[in-house]
């Protein structure tokens, strides 16, 4: 994966948008392959990079992952996230399932989390996999796409 032309690839798009940026690149090994987060930093853009609810954040993950990852061997990921607005929003969307699963233990009864991206859902059912007395379960269709925790009978 050729980071220089990722980076060169974000800086034009970015530049269309009359903005500018800084962008870095993690990498880490896991079971499935290699992951490469792209971070990318924005000073005063930041929230017209994301977009509302992350969307433009979303479309250019989406293009540069169409852009560069064709071709690449199987394993490889590569994720974008801008001023770590997926981190902290993985972050926020645990804390509010955590709360749910006490509500859950509580009245016994399944609850339904708001609609969530793939990326968030992905991080809730991984955290709740710990939890031995609930069980998650993603149910709908995009963009409704929802979890429910439920108690593990």
């Amino acid at each position: 994966m050729n980071k220089e032309k990722i980076e060169q690839a974000i800086k034009t798009i970015v530049g269309h948008m009359n903005l500018e940026c800084e962008v870095e690149f993690k990498e880490e090994e896991n079971k499935n392959g290699k992951a490469v987060l792209v971070l990318i930093n924005s000073q005063d853009s930041g929230r017209f990079l994301i977009g509302k609810n992350g969307q433009t954040l979303e479309a250019l993950e989406h293009i540069i992952r169409a852009m560069f990852l064709k071709g690449e061997e199987r394993g490889v990921t590569l994720a974008v996230d801008i001023n770590d607005y997926k981190r902290t929003k993985a972050s926020y969307v645990i804390e509010l399932a955590k709360q749910a699963v006490m509500r859950v233990r509580s009245t016994q009864k399944a609850e339904a989390l708001l609609p969530m991206t793939a990326y968030e859902r992905r991080m809730v059912h991984m955290e709740l996999a710990s939890y031995p007395d609930v069980a998650t379960e993603s149910i709908g269709e995009d963009p409704q796409r929802r979890i429910v925790i439920k108690p593990y009978i």
